[in-house]
């Protein structure tokens, strides 16, 4: 999640990517890929080098220019056979996602089979939304319209927590819209960057050089978006990530997508059904051990309802399984700041109910980074439970004096990722979904989760831009007006 960067001057641009850096791959630090569960490295990888990286660029660019006159058709037809490759590979993968950043196995290979689902979707629906767009025809011409062509070479920054999904959800649309895509990967990642371009180069039918993994650090970001060949770029991550390559690709005019952190608010209403309610906020919770943008952080609900909802979160959330439901976290610090947050909101004031840093790891993890899923009561503003995105399994919950007061505290964040209502009034919920959640998404009755067919971004400082759906296709195209005269 975090990007640090040395963001250089958009005035020598050229100079820094046209010569030769002073750098030696040797000398820079290699990434150690260390399993979170044991504490034991298991691979390790040296950082590219610069003209290896101009290399890469450059015969992505290459592709793009074969790739991008090839029709919507004719692309989803050539990407289709990913989706088999995928599934192909899932247990694998699934395997490697586990010893990167501590996912359950049946999590992660579930979201292989996700990432296989995106691109049956995208295969049978991308190229129409790609089609040309007739426009009103101007007097004196003899036709108007919109076309959809691709930018070139499309920078994507992913982050550690979905290894596979974070990565195919951007590159399946970006590359169907005629891109082509370079990878950079979370650091603990790239043995899943590297088998993600290994399945690409699979398919007989995928053209070499679409889908590219860059191993580099962090501060190397910078330098790979200025290269004049790449066009624009996509980055999943923190906020003060996504804050800076944004201002990076605007002081370049290349277009940013940025997906970043949010503190969903889980709104409960007095008629809802509290049984529904709890088992949408523990699972989409503990969902990924926590350590997702987009789940139950805060459940806010009013005062009628507040202790049986809590009642009813602690029962479940007491029922779920290491191993299955939840792991351990990605690594020592992650589990270290997600405690701060909770010690330091105990000291404001907060109650735990269930789980917390004090209890000890399940036998055959070695405990660095394994955290109980917990619950804390009587959350109030002012609380890091509250104020801040916890990234990790901890469920707060705050009492609201009625309606009014539950809507406004979901909307006191900086935040605006998702958010979720919970009402046996369905006409009320659609009001309230529609007009009152200050967020990108909003369910009614379940937990937020992200699917192809539908819009994923966010409000506010969880991001710009959108991904999946059709949306998401076409972020990354010209839309170009043509007009006919003759």
């Amino acid at each position: 999640r975090g990007l640090a960067q040395v963001l250089l001057s958009a005035s020598v641009m050229l100079a820094n990517f046209l010569k030769p850096r002073v750098v030696q791959t040797r000398l820079m630090r290699t990434m150690r890929q260390v399993n979170p569960k044991t504490g034991e490295m298991f691979a390790e990888y040296e950082p590219m080098g610069d003209e290896q990286v101009r290399s890469i660029v450059g015969e992505s660019h290459a592709a793009f220019q074969h790739w991008r006159r090839e029709t919507p058709a004719a692309r989803a037809q050539k990407l289709a056979p990913l989706a088999e490759a995928l599934r192909a590979r899932a247990e694998v993968a699934a395997e490697l996602m586990s010893a990167e950043m501590g996912k359950p196995i049946p999590q992660a290979v579930a979201e292989v089979k996700k990432c296989a689902f995106l691109v049956d979707w995208y295969a049978e629906h991308g190229a129409a939304f790609l089609q040309n767009t007739p426009a009103p025809t101007l007097p004196g011409f003899k036709q108007c319209y919109v076309t959809y062509q691709p930018l070139g070479v499309i920078l994507s920054v992913m982050p550690w927590n979905f290894p596979f999904w974070q990565a195919i959800r951007m590159a399946v649309p970006t590359i169907l819209a005629g891109n082509t895509v370079v990878l950079k990967h979370a650091s603990n990642c790239q043995g899943s960057a590297k088998m993600i371009e290994e399945i690409f180069q699979s398919c007989p039918s995928i053209p070499a050089d679409l889908f590219r993994s860059l191993i580099i650090p962090s501060g190397q970001v910078a330098p790979v978006l200025e290269h004049p060949l790449v066009r624009g770029v996509a980055l999943t991550g923190s906020t003060y990530a996504g804050q800076q390559v944004a201002a990076k690709a605007g002081g370049l005019l290349k277009k940013a997508v940025v997906e970043l952190g949010g503190s969903d608010a889980y709104v409960v209403l007095a008629d809802a059904d509290l049984d529904v309610a709890a088992e949408a906020v523990v699972n989409g919770r503990i969902l990924n051990t926590g350590q997702s943008c987009i789940s139950p952080k805060r459940v806010i609900a009013v005062k009628e309802v507040r202790k049986e909802l809590e009642a009813k979160v602690q029962a479940l959330l007491e029922t779920k399984k290491y191993g299955v439901d939840f792991g351990c976290m990605v690594n020592p610090s992650g589990r270290e700041e997600t405690v701060q947050q909770i010690e330091a909101s105990l000291a404001a004031g907060a109650k735990l109910v269930t789980g917390g840093p004090g209890v000890p790891p399940p036998e055959g993890d070695c405990g660095t980074s394994f955290l109980q899923p917990t619950m804390l009561s009587e959350v109030q503003p002012g609380m890091p439970a509250f104020d801040e995105e916890v990234f990790g399994p901890v469920i707060a919950v705050i009492e609201a004096q009625g309606e009014e007061d539950a809507l406004r505290m979901a909307n006191q964040s900086e935040f605006g990722l998702g958010s979720a209502v919970f009402t046996r009034d369905l006409e009320k919920a659609a009001m309230l979904a529609e007009t009152e959640m200050d967020a990108g998404m909003c369910f009614v009755n379940d937990f937020v989760r992200s699917d192809p067919s539908l819009p994923f971004g966010g409000t506010k400082t969880s991001g710009l831009g959108r991904e999946c759906a059709q949306f998401g296709l076409m972020e990354f195209v010209n839309i170009k007006t043509v007009a006919i005269k003759g």
